[in-house]
């Protein structure tokens, strides 16, 4: 008896822990639910907040360009991977051209910050604000390698947009972004940032120029053709990027927004107001981001830094103070270098005529350089030929370099002046790539020119087939060999790290 009442105690007890839990549980779910609903509102009250504090200073801007000749209709192209590239529709030669973007005022006085490519060519622009508001603007300064623009409007007491410090960006964190998408006047979207210094190789496209940025922020708040030059804009109310250019294949929002890092943006836009160009410190080298190879070949513990790949001219800064093509920048004033667009961000925080020191490995060798900077020219003429691929037919093909899977032969010198190639730049052609050799995607079928071997040391200027030929016989199987390439098409040196074949 006392052991049957002692099981029913024990039941009672068991089914009524299952009460409480089932409690418990219920209570955690609604304190979950509630902390929740919570977020969601205090999140939906922020960006209601931050819409309702910023949108005030967005603009519209409409561009009517006069009817273009056929060379302006290729001049005016918008810049590719840029919002606009897709909708850049043949017109009527006698209609005048109307595209639409957008902006925002960063001075009471009427300054309005937008997008090169929203303003260039324009014969007249008109800015509309939130409250219906018309003015017709004029152009301040305008700057094609970073796609910034300052135009003007009269008047005085405008609502202006705060600006913050887009380096304190962290990924993930929320952002805005306002404009006029498709026509949609001052639409607001919101999202996070997905990644931060895009640009160079991962998106080409984006790149205009040896001076264009590397150093995109990306986002997934939708952004659309019109919401180029609207404000991005961190949950404290900030404009911390211009919205700049998309990736997408049909010319609409897939996810994959870049804006133009705010702080970059007003540098040029304070040297627009106040010389009328900008005044941009530069030490004189092609760049790109270092890849698993080349900190191999450099000795690199891991895979971070800049790789030289060539000289803007002969006048470069960097040149000058002895940094040669293959080195790899890992430190400048003192601060360590991972990508191109960390390198972009220290050297622009400086003057043409200010000193930098470079910090760099040279196949294994630390150097250190000092390099005083100078300004890049405000005119540039790039003359680039894409070059013929019959120009040299008629050479006799090498045997191939088995070692780096490619196939090479000689650039004669009609060819040479047929690509408008230098004496600097003359090498031997390659003339084919083995699609399962070291060079796949790393050197183009008759489109790079092997210039010099700067790697193993010592460096052997290739001046025809056979000086490829010996300087190869000394690169064992599996080992890393370092190239100096020239593309005519492109008028860029770069250098190419590869490890070459094993047999």
């Amino acid at each position: 008896m006392i052991v049957g009442t002692s099981f029913f105690v024990a039941g009672v007890l068991f089914a009524s822990n299952l009460d409480w839990t089932r409690r418990a549980n219920a209570q955690a779910g609604a304190a979950s639910k509630a902390k929740a609903t919570a977020f969601a509102n205090t999140l939906g009250d922020g960006f209601a907040s931050i819409a309702e504090q910023v949108t005030p200073s967005v603009v519209s801007i409409q561009a009517v360009r006069s009817a273009p000749s056929a060379n302006q209709r290729l001049r005016r192209q918008a810049p590719p991977g840029s919002i606009e590239e897709f909708f850049n529709l043949p017109q009527r030669q006698q209609v005048p051209q109307e595209s639409s973007g957008s902006g925002f005022i960063v001075s009471k006085d009427g300054y309005v910050l937008t997008n090169n490519h929203v303003v260039e060519g324009a014969d007249r622009l008109t800015v509309l604000l939130t409250d219906q508001r018309q003015f017709t603007a004029k152009v301040i300064g305008r700057d094609p390698d970073t796609d910034v623009a300052v135009i003007k409007i009269e008047g005085k007491d405008f609502p202006t947009a705060s600006l913050g410090d887009d380096s304190k960006l962290r990924i993930g964190e929320w952002v805005v972004a306002i404009g006029n998408p498709l026509g949609l006047d001052f639409t607001v979207t919101a999202g996070i940032v997905s990644a931060r210094g895009r640009g160079g190789n991962e998106l080409p496209g984006l790149n205009r120029s040896n001076y264009a940025i590397s150093d995109f922020i990306q986002t997934d708040a939708a952004i659309n053709p019109g919401n180029s030059g609207g404000p991005l804009v961190n949950t404290r109310g900030e404009v911390i990027g211009v919205n700049s250019a998309i990736a997408s294949q049909t010319g609409f929002y897939s996810g994959y927004g870049f804006a133009i890092p705010v702080t970059l943006a007003k540098q040029v836009m304070d040297d627009l107001i106040a010389h009328g160009r900008v005044r941009r410190a530069v030490i004189g080298v092609l760049i790109n981001d270092v890849n698993a190879e080349d900190a191999a070949v450099a000795g690199l513990k891991t895979v971070a830094g800049v790789k030289v790949g060539g000289f803007s001219d002969d006048d470069s800064p960097a040149k000058k103070a002895g940094i040669e093509p293959g080195d790899i920048i890992v430190k400048a004033d003192d601060k360590p270098i991972d990508r191109v667009s960390t390198l972009q961000r220290i050297i622009r925080a400086h003057a043409p005529g200010e000193t930098v020191t470079l910090e760099a490995l040279r196949y294994g060798t630390r150097k250190s350089f000092r390099v005083k900077l100078t300004e890049a020219p405000a005119d540039r003429v790039v003359a680039a030929n894409d070059g013929d691929d019959n120009a040299a037919a008629s050479a006799v093909p090498a045997s191939a370099a088995e070692k780096l899977g490619i196939s090479v032969e000689p650039l004669t010198a009609e060819a040479a002046r047929t690509a408008m190639i230098s004496e600097a730049n003359r090498g031997v052609l390659v003339s084919d790539v083995d699609q399962n050799g070291p060079a796949r995607n790393k050197l183009i079928p008759r489109g790079d020119v092997i210039v010099e071997v700067l790697f193993p040391e010592p460096k052997v200027r290739i001046n025809g087939v056979a000086d490829l030929q010996r300087a190869m016989a000394r690169v064992k199987g599996g080992e890393f060999v370092s190239l100096l390439v020239y593309n005519p098409a492109g008028g860029q040196t770069r250098v190419v790290n590869m490890r070459v074949a094993e047999k």
